[in-house]
């Protein structure tokens, strides 16, 4: 019966697994097409990225609000101080990664970007040893030359290559890099109380718009206020209809953030990092179906040897952490060791001590 029970616990855990993983793909694969098919349409990603932006932190504070009062707790509200000091540069951070992925989808197919955005872990590599968030080991190098060398077998004498596009996601990469350190040591901090991410997602998006605000304005702000789209529109239909996918879009964005926290919550970062691999092998598979991107041998070849050494990224850090925690474990050991040797000194001292005391009094 106790084998039966357990079979029976890790056939349910299993099955949860699986099932919070798909619910993460249909939203994480999802707005990767969804935003392809927009911008064939709707030619203004900023503008589209601002809007994403307003619903999740409405749809955020909607959540905190309701988990309030199911919990009886208050929810998290820093001050101004506090909040312009330690949340910004990761809101510029975020914003102008969003903001500049979905620029990308104007210029690239959905291959490209897949590959290319793959990348930004050698970015969030580069960042983490520089504010001493990870070690700097022999074994990174490997993992940057097999995903750098990857990103030029993939690129290399591509039919549907695009310098431009192509840059906007390098530099969204890079500037992904910053994103996910700084939101590390974000929601690290135990007095700042942003552990969940909800309440992250809502302290962000603010500071989030105002920091893409000037460039929608720059570059999408005339074109768009005299397109007949969204405002000069003729018709109500016209105008309801680009509504609803914009806020399509805002949904998915949202979905795809709660799901990254189910996802984590209840399994582990580590399958959310091995499931992003299965990911990009699915999304290439449907764009090269769906989509009609060409992709060759050469091609195919780069993204594995990209994979790989994400793989090898995963596997190591899984490794050297186990590691970590074991040495933790020791020392505790070692100094509880100590802590018990000193413990019996004292108690031999003191009843040497006693002894001593007894034979002067017999002498005495």
């Amino acid at each position: 019966m106790g084998c039966f029970g357990l079979c029976l616990a890790f056939v349910r855990k299993a099955l949860l697994t699986v099932l919070l993983v798909l619910f993460y793909y249909c939203f994480s694969i999802g707005i990767t097409f969804y935003n392809k098919w927009v911008m064939k349409r709707f030619h203004y990603p900023i503008f589209m990225t601002l809007v994403h932006l307003v619903m999740i932190f409405v749809f955020s504070g909607i959540s905190r609000t309701l988990a309030s009062w199911y919990t009886g707790k208050p929810y998290v509200c820093l001050s101004w101080e506090l909040y312009l000091k330690r949340v910004a540069a990761t809101a510029l951070a975020s914003a102008l990664d969003i903001g500049l992925s979905n620029w990308s989808f104007m210029f690239i197919t959905v291959s490209l970007y897949t590959m290319t955005k793959s990348t930004a872990v050698l970015f969030i590599l580069f960042f983490a040893v520089i504010f001493k968030l990870e070690k700097l080991r022999s074994w990174l190098l490997v993992v940057v030359l097999l995903i750098a060398g990857g990103l030029f077998m993939f690129t290399y004498k591509s039919t549907q290559f695009n310098l431009k596009g192509f840059i906007l996601v390098l530099i969204a990469s890079f500037i992904g890099g910053i994103r996910w350190t700084l939101t590390q040591m974000l929601t690290q901090k135990a007095d700042l109380g942003l552990q969940n991410p909800i309440d992250t997602m809502y302290h962000l998006q603010p500071l989030m718009f105002i920091g893409l605000f000037p460039l929608f304005m720059f570059s999408e702000g005339l074109s768009l206020s005299a397109s007949e789209k969204l405002f000069r529109y003729h018709e109500t239909s016209t105008l309801l209809h680009m509504v609803f996918i914009l806020a399509g879009g805002g949904l998915i964005a949202f979905g795809l953030c709660f799901s990254e926290f189910l996802l984590v919550s209840k399994t582990s970062s580590l399958t959310l990092s091995i499931a992003g691999i299965f990911k990009e092998i699915c999304t290439l598979v449907l764009a090269s179906h769906l989509l009609g991107d060409q992709l060759t041998v050469l091609n195919w070849l780069g993204f594995a040897m990209c994979l790989s050494g994400i793989s090898l990224h995963i596997a190591l850090k899984v490794i050297y952490s186990e590691d970590s925690s074991k040495d933790k474990r020791m020392d505790k050991l070692h100094d509880m060791a100590l802590t018990d040797i000193d413990t019996e000194l004292l108690l031999r001292n003191g009843q040497a001590n006693e002894e001593s005391e007894e034979e002067d009094v017999r002498h005495q």
